[in-house]
């Protein structure tokens, strides 16, 4: 693969062959050569995605993993009004929900019957919110199912409990520890601009709490992942930065687990349908995808081994093509997914695992099945094998965001009103 790459690159953009040589060469890429890569058409832009697959194989080979895991979104209901955020709802409004702690727990435990071994837990941020709320749904998660880890609370949502616990981030940390917090999603970055924040989402957690909470988690032994979201308002070279921040902490702290480029959904979030920023794009194109996560792979060959794709985001057909442009992870079945539906996408809120070895195998890759910090659970050597989830033949059981924000009694009920 190396010696095709090799006399390809003899007849690239020789700005462009130097960068993928020194990425060849295991050697870090600026900031300048990466925000030109995503210039790179013809004979380039493939080149761009060859290496990125040969720095994939070297870190990690031919097997595709997954997790096998649950989203508990437990409210939709949010104080801050985010540009690009269909998900949340005012206090106020009819289509509020909040899960109490039983339900919670509930989809928690058939998930894990079902072969999960991670619930993943993020939602809005209510009004009013106890400050203990988010220790009570992982003590009550651990105490019915001590082992099934709990991958849970944004650094936007840890600030928010810390405020609201009037605690410092370490303190509020270490009590989640406690509680039975195993890692945190590196979500809530979007891109880790301030001017860029300002504009898309006003309020919203500042780009020294979020680096301050990650870099503050992994010293407490908490890993987490690392995500952008791209394709609305930031430019090239703004991705680039972004992806040289998560660099930088992941050399400090070594805790980032994987990276995960998220498109931005555009069809019902209020920035674009409103029209609110000039030049606002609809989503990242194909081209800017694959480029997105190759880039990724080749800034981060060093530091970060694992890079997943959103299935979610991007669908299956397109999941394949970025198997072959530097991800090596599928991401996670999911079994509800919210906050991406609301916002329009239409690829379902469940993949099971004989869907996921399915892709992975028609594009000659090795399913393998690990845990949300990328130990082997197993590999799948064979098209017999069946997991749990598999066997749910009716995935209506699982129910939707659709349906959830009309049940009654989870409707939201503001604690001051009560």
């Amino acid at each position: 693969m190396t010696l095709n790459i090799d006399s390809l690159l003899k007849n690239a953009d020789p700005l462009v062959a130097d960068s993928l040589n020194s990425a060849l060469s295991e050697k870090e890429i600026s900031v300048k050569e990466a925000t030109r890569l995503y210039d790179a058409r013809g004979i380039d832009f493939h080149l761009v995605g060859m290496v990125a697959d040969e720095l994939r194989k070297r870190r990690v080979g031919d097997i595709v993993t997954f997790v096998v895991n649950r989203n508990i979104n437990f409210t939709n209901v949010c104080i801050k009004q985010c540009g690009f955020c269909a998900f949340s709802r005012d206090f106020r409004e009819e289509e509020g929900y909040f899960l109490p702690i039983e339900e919670i727990v509930r989809r928690a435990k058939e998930a894990h019957s079902l072969g999960a071994t991670e619930v993943c837990i993020q939602a809005g941020l209510p009004p009013d919110m106890d400050g203990g709320f988010y220790e009570k749904i992982c003590a009550a998660i651990k105490a019915d199912i001590p082992d099934i880890h709990i991958h849970g609370f944004s650094p936007e949502e840890v600030l928010y409990g810390a405020t609201r616990s009037n605690v410092s981030i370490k303190e509020y940390l270490s009590r989640l520890k406690d509680a039975g917090i195993n890692t945190i999603p590196g979500t809530a970055a979007e891109i880790l601009d301030q001017k860029i924040r300002d504009k898309i989402s006003p309020g919203r957690i500042s780009v020294s709490d979020w680096t301050e909470i990650i870099k503050t988690a992994h010293r407490m032994g908490i890993n987490s992942t690392s995500t952008i979201m791209f394709g609305h308002v930031e430019s090239t070279e703004d991705r680039v930065r972004h992806i040289a921040k998560i660099r930088d902490i992941q050399k400090e702290t070594g805790g980032f687990t994987e990276f995960v480029p998220l498109n931005f959904i555009h069809t019902e979030a209020p920035m674009y349908t409103h029209g609110l920023h000039d030049g606002i794009k609809s989503g990242a194109s194909a081209n800017d995808v694959m480029l997105t996560h190759a880039i990724a792979r080749i800034m981060l060959n060093n530091h970060i081994d694992n890079i997943q794709m959103s299935w979610v985001k991007e669908g299956q057909k397109m999941s394949q093509l970025l198997l072959m442009w530097g991800a090596n992870d599928f991401g996670g079945t999911l079994i509800n997914e919210s906050i991406s539906t609301s916002a329009g996408a239409q690829y379902g809120q469940i993949l099971r695992p004989k869907e996921i070895r399915r892709l992975v195998r028609e594009i000659g890759r090795i399913p393998a099945q690990r845990t949300t910090t990328y130990d082997i659970i197993k590999k799948y050597d064979s098209e017999s094998s069946e997991d749990e989830l598999d066997k749910v033949e009716d995935t209506a059981r699982f129910g939707s965001y659709f349906e959830l924000v009309k049940i009654d009694k989870f409707r939201y009920k503001n604690p001051r009103s009560s």
